[in-house]
């Protein structure tokens, strides 16, 4: 595997490294070998593998003949397009208290 860098950015190369890593499968693959695997176990896991690929074409193929209808795209940010200011409470902030007088 290669990366090439470019204007000295080694930040950008090692993003664009993992990236291709983690399309690859390598890190699945190091964190499979960490322990043991029963060849029973990887049968099982290689059938359950291929299963989950033979459905997921199978429903892709559905959605390009027109059978099924196509997941709806989730929305990037906010509604209206516009992400919020910093200082705005979101989900998970905490409630401003006012200080009693």
């Amino acid at each position: 595997m290669q990366v090439l860098v470019r204007d000295n950015n080694v930040d950008q190369a090692l993003r664009v490294l993992k990236k291709k890593m983690q399309r690859e499968g390598v890190f699945r693959e190091m964190k499979q070998r960490k322990a043991y695997e029963k060849p029973s176990e990887r049968k099982t896991r290689e059938k359950a593998e291929a299963v989950r690929r033979a459905r997921k074409a199978a429903r892709k193929q559905a959605i390009r003949e027109g059978l099924i209808a196509a997941p709806k795209p989730k929305p990037r940010f906010a509604a209206g397009g516009q992400r919020r200011p910093a200082g705005s409470a979101g989900v998970g902030a905490r409630p401003q208290v006012e200080p009693k007088a």
